[in-house]
């Protein structure tokens, strides 16, 4: 049995699982919706998201609808296409009832997280900034409450302590990947049940804004990390030094840190208190931390040592602060 698939889907997570779905014999996909072309880069030169330049290069009917529920022509494709299946993985478009309606068998969504931890808009990210030591992916029955539907099945992994929010966003994709075309088989044929989600047991990752960037050094060491590796790419991590902006892009896990012992309570949060080969030493509220990647304000990211060994005087107390609300 062919099972006919319309995949919704727009950015670089969502990509495995097109390809997945494309490479299964028991699979058709019949077209695809993705989000409009955005200015990225530089020169903001308009932009396709990569699943549609992934389904164009397999020759894919594309479409691409701003506001799906106010788009009644789009709505009328979906139903022409006549699918057992919508797939959505990080469309970005909330689907309404009379679209859930469409498919024969379901709209099945590909999710970033252990259901039902972390419903909502940045699963992974909130993973890493509360320092989980494992995650997943779920795939789940969409309804109309966000990331509420019944779980079909689950894959788990464990997070790194050093690993970023964008390290991980792509092993996940791959494990999504791994696990969608066996979910539609095995849910079409009536072999998979689906399981109603413990509401009880429900956390939230809200979506994260540019104000989340500031440090506040008065945090401890495991969290100021957690705060730097789970907020790349966006919002980023960044402090103040002298009225300029450093952005922090890459700091070593307190326990990974053989010699941050040797520089406990030397100064206050946010103090810079040494500068060594492996980067640059600051204190928080519980312990150092090393800060090993930055970004100083219109130069390219660099290591910390370098960055540090140019812009700091050393007979001053060089000390980190961020104040409540900056253009980032």
């Amino acid at each position: 049995m062919t099972l006919r698939v319309v995949f919704l889907g727009t950015p670089a997570f969502a990509a495995p699982s097109l390809q997945a779905l494309l490479a299964d014999n028991g699979m058709q996909v019949l077209g695809v919706m993705t989000q409009p072309d955005r200015p990225a880069g530089r020169g903001q030169k308009l932009t396709p998201p990569p699943v549609k330049v992934l389904a164009e290069s397999h020759g894919l009917d594309v479409r691409q609808p701003v506001r799906l529920r106010k788009e009644p022509d789009m709505i009328d494709w979906l139903r022409q296409q006549q699918p057992d299946f919508l797939v959505t993985a990080a469309f970005g478009q909330i689907l309404p009832q009379e679209v859930l309606d469409i498919p024969k068998h379901g709209t099945v969504n590909v999710h970033a997280s252990l259901l039902p931890h972390y419903r909502g808009a940045n699963p992974v990210q909130w993973a890493i900034l509360n320092g989980d030591a494992k995650t997943g992916v779920t795939t789940m029955l969409t309804s109309l409450g966000v990331d509420e539907g019944p779980m079909l099945l689950k894959i788990e992994t464990d997070i790194d302590p050093d690993e970023t929010a964008a390290d991980l966003v792509t092993r996940l994709a791959v494990l999504g990947a791994s696990i969608l075309p066996g979910t539609l088989k095995e849910y079409a044929s009536g072999r998979l049940k689906a399981t109603e989600q413990d509401a009880s047991q429900a956390t939230h990752a809200p979506k994260l804004d540019k104000d989340a960037a500031m440090i506040d050094w008065h945090m401890s060491a495991e969290l100021i990390h957690n705060k730097i590796r789970g907020q790349q790419p966006w919002p980023g991590a960044a402090t103040m030094i002298e009225n300029q902006i450093v952005k922090i892009h890459k700091s070593l896990a307190p326990q990974r840190w053989a010699d941050s012992k040797e520089f406990m309570n030397n100064g206050k949060p946010g103090e810079i208190i040494a500068i060594i080969k492996a980067g640059i030493v600051v204190q928080t509220g519980s312990s150092p931390l090393l800060i090993e990647s930055v970004q100083p304000p219109g130069k390219p990211k660099m290591a910390a040592r370098d960055w540090a060994n140019g812009a700091i005087k050393h007979d001053t107390q060089p000390l980190f602060h961020s104040p409540e609300k900056v253009e980032i």
